[in-house]
């Protein structure tokens, strides 16, 4: 099972054990609007999935601004951030901040996402959100990148998976 650290602390991961090169699940996950985003499976464009326990802390914010950023670097890439926030919390942190050349989605509703991509966190204070992740799905939906941030509060590593995503085009 995998595992990722809170604080220092060791924090187990329930959900499928996801590899590079394995066929990534296809999910629904609820736009702020409330309408339907897919991710995963077969699409017509490189995916860069972003799970995040909530955009409501400030390394989740950041995280996210960050990817709206260089979202607009890579051509031919569908970013969406994924949380467990409801879709209207979803929708004023996106006003307030800007963002506007990504999508969000939670997971709300069934936590069906970080379970098929075994990110939900399965004990601690965090138990139930999703751990710190990204995700590149190429177009045949295949996983070509996979990063488990290692401690929840810290960012990810940008470059690397911004490369992964334009690799995979």
């Amino acid at each position: 099972m995998a595992k990722t650290k809170l604080k220092g602390n060791d924090v187990a991961l329930k959900g499928n054990d996801l590899k590079v090169g394995d066929k990534a699940p296809e999910v629904i996950v609820v736009g702020k609007d409330l309408s339907e985003i897919k991710v995963g499976g077969i699409a017509d464009r490189v995916q860069l999935i972003v799970a995040v326990p909530s955009l409501d802390t400030p390394v989740c914010a950041a995280e996210t601004r960050k990817f709206n950023e260089e979202a607009t670097s890579v051509d031919g890439v569908d970013v969406v951030v994924v949380s467990m926030d409801l879709p209207f919390a979803m929708g004023r942190f996106c006003t307030t901040e800007g963002i506007e050349n990504l999508s969000v989605g939670s997971d709300f509703r069934n936590k069906d996402f970080a379970e098929s991509y075994g990110v939900l966190i399965a004990d601690g204070p965090l138990a139930g959100v999703s751990a710190r992740a990204i995700f590149v799905v190429n177009k045949n939906g295949e996983i070509t990148y996979k990063q488990i941030v290692p401690e929840i509060t810290e960012e990810p590593n940008y470059t690397e998976a911004l490369e992964a995503a334009k690799a995979a085009i």
